[in-house]
């Protein structure tokens, strides 16, 4: 009886205080000034329930409404709808020449840029040497760091496309140009290549991906406490959200997904996950061998470094070499983050999800065209690049002309600015729902 009681008393201060919590969410809404109409079509397009009193819609668009109605306005989400159409269709809708691989316009694109990287490497000789006013040396390395690295973000790419087997028609030629570039870039490209494979084939699974797997929120049922509220609000301040930018772009990739597997599925949980060690969870045991070739490929360029190092010095090394590779890998954080992040871009769990529906699930997006040239416009034709993975990018722009208008809505594409469209999708963008099929992200 006693026992009896004091859970109807439970329920009770539990009713209590999510009545308490929905009036909270009413009076602080920020879509209050939204017509009855639009909650709908908001409610429509993240696949909850349309039907009911304008305050029940309010209520269950609260978890989105940050991101609906962000100062930096996103685009329409994808299609819940399963596409009218099959991935032959789209097939058949690209020129057939765009598929074709060419070892010497590659290799032309390769030797371009490393004729690039080793020009920039030799002006900034000039910055220390005397020639120029000491001053300038504080505007011309940040110049430096910033282009180099984004040149050795364009070298990085086309390693990538090594790995999509998309560089030439040779595998061999593949994966011995790919292993050269990455390792001179410090990543063990071939176990890259098996798990970013594995990306391209669970792209929008909530329960596989290998790359930004959405974090879920499990929910108690409890009113947050008043500490909770206020690490909340400690979290949401806006430096403190910056300084977890620049640490997910600083450490995100080395080490973070490199040898921790940073934003990984949780499957990988109490399991090996370095993409150093042949025996982690992510890798077969027919992978080994390939491992241990990258490993050896990564720990001869550090033994290079070192010896730079010894030869040259730390300082004139980090100037020229490792401040840009840090650029660099910002940059792989970035894209990887934004093509897969943002309020309007659906994940999928169980029968819901497959991998045409999964591949649709990223987006477009514009460094300006200057970059997206130096990058191969990896973030451009992005939606390209998930339906057909070994196309060359030389034709990737070509090919998603014909993509976006065969597509239609389920082509999604962002000219949001870059700083705009990061700093919306980090506030935004902190969890899934723990269950449902299809799930939107959620802001706390």
């Amino acid at each position: 009886m006693g026992r009896g009681g004091r859970s109807a008393h439970a329920f009770a201060a539990a009713s209590d205080d999510r009545i308490v919590r929905a009036q909270h969410i009413l009076e602080g809404s920020v879509l209050a000034d939204k017509k009855t109409e639009e909650l709908k079509q908001f409610a429509e397009e993240r696949g909850l329930k349309t039907s009911g009193k304008r305050e029940d819609l309010l209520i269950a668009l609260h978890p989105f409404s940050k991101g609906i109605a962000h100062r930096y306005p996103a685009p329409k989400p994808l299609p819940l709808a399963r596409p009218p159409f099959k991935f032959s269709d789209v097939q058949k809708a690209v020129p057939r020449h765009c598929f074709k691989r060419n070892l010497a316009t590659s290799a032309t694109h390769l030797a371009s840029d490393l004729i690039m990287v080793a020009t920039f490497g030799y002006l900034a000789t000039f910055i220390s040497s005397g020639a120029i006013p000491a001053w300038a040396g504080w505007l011309l390395w940040p110049t430096y760091w910033f282009v180099q690295g984004t040149q050795m973000t364009g070298v990085w790419v086309l390693a990538h496309e090594c790995g999509h087997q998309s560089f030439s028609e040779s595998k061999t030629v593949n994966n011995l140009v790919g292993l050269v570039c990455h390792s001179a870039l410090l990543v063990p490209y071939h176990s890259w290549r098996i798990t970013h494979a594995k990306h391209h084939n669970n792209t929008g699974s909530c329960t596989n991906d290998e790359v930004f797997c959405p974090p879920v929120r499990t929910d108690n049922g409890k009113s947050p406490t008043a500490e909770e509220d206020m690490a909340e609000l400690v979290h949401e301040a806006p430096l403190v959200q910056m300084f977890w930018i620049i640490f997910m772009l600083v450490l995100g990739w080395m080490p973070g997904y490199l040898c921790f597997n940073a934003t990984g599925p949780s499957k990988y949980n109490g399991f090996a996950k370095s993409h150093f060690n042949p025996w982690a969870k992510m890798f077969e045991e027919r992978d080994r061998m390939d491992i241990v070739t990258s490993d050896l490929g990564f720990f001869a360029a550090v033994a290079g470094i070192c010896y730079a190092v010894h030869a040259l010095g730390f300082l004139t090394v980090a100037k020229f070499y490792l401040v840009p590779y840090m650029v660099t890998n910002a940059y792989l954080v970035l894209i990887t983050y934004l093509q897969h992040t943002d309020v309007f871009m659906p994940h999928f769990r169980g029968s819901e999800w497959d991998w045409f529906r999964g591949a649709l699930c990223t987006v477009d997006r514009t460094f300006g065209p200057v970059i997206d040239h130096v990058i191969h416009h990896i973030a451009d034709t992005h939606v390209c690049h998930h339906l057909f993975s070994k196309m060359p990018f030389y034709h990737a722009q070509e090919a998603t002309e014909h993509i976006r208008a065969f597509l239609g809505d389920y082509h999604l594409s962002d000219t949001t600015p870059i700083p705009k469209a990061l700093w919306r999708s980090f506030t935004c963008c902190t969890h899934v729902e723990d269950v449902g099929h299809t799930v939107f992200y959620q802001a706390h």
